[in-house]
C-alpha cells in the first residue's frame, strides 16, 4: 500500500509540476498578490518535481514523504486563504472546506510515507 501511495502521489507532484510550465494562468489565481509570482510558480515547479522523482526513486521514497508532507503544510495557509476569499479559486466555500480537510489527510499520507520508510 505504501508503495502505491507513494508512487500515486509522486505523479500527481509531477503532473502539479507540469502544469505550472504548461497552464501557468490556472494556477496564478491561488497565488496571493503579496507573493511574486514568477517566485511561487518556480518554488512549485521545482519543489513539486523534486518530491515527485524522490517518491519514485526507492533510496529517496522516505524525503519525498517528509519533503510531501512539508509542502502540503506550506500550502496550507493559501488554501484557508482561498476559502475566507468572497468567491474561492476552488468553486464554493463549501468544497473550499472540503479541500482544507482532505489537506489534513495529505500531510497525513506524508508523515506516514517517510515513517513508513524511515530507518
Amino acid at each position: 500500500m505504501k508503495k502505491i501511495t507513494s508512487i500515486f502521489i509522486a505523479i500527481t507532484m509531477i503532473l502539479g509540476a507540469i502544469g505550472h510550465v504548461a497552464f501557468p494562468k490556472i494556477y496564478s489565481a491561488l497565488i496571493p498578490s503579496f507573493i511574486p509570482e514568477f517566485t511561487a510558480h518556480l518554488f512549485a515547479i521545482i519543489a513539486e518535481a523534486a518530491i515527485g522523482l524522490g517518491l519514485i526513486i526507492p533510496k529517496f521514497r522516505k524525503y519525498g514523504g517528509l519533503g510531501f508532507m512539508l509542502l502540503m503544510i506550506i500550502f496550507l495557509p493559501i488554501h484557508v486563504w482561498d476559502m475566507l476569499k468572497e468567491e474561492p479559486f476552488i468553486g464554493t466555500k463549501t468544497i473550499a472546506l472540503v479541500r482544507i480537510s482532505i489537506q489534513g489527510v495529505m500531510i497525513y499520507a506524508g508523515w506516514w510515507i517517510y515513517k513508513k520508510y524511515k530507518n
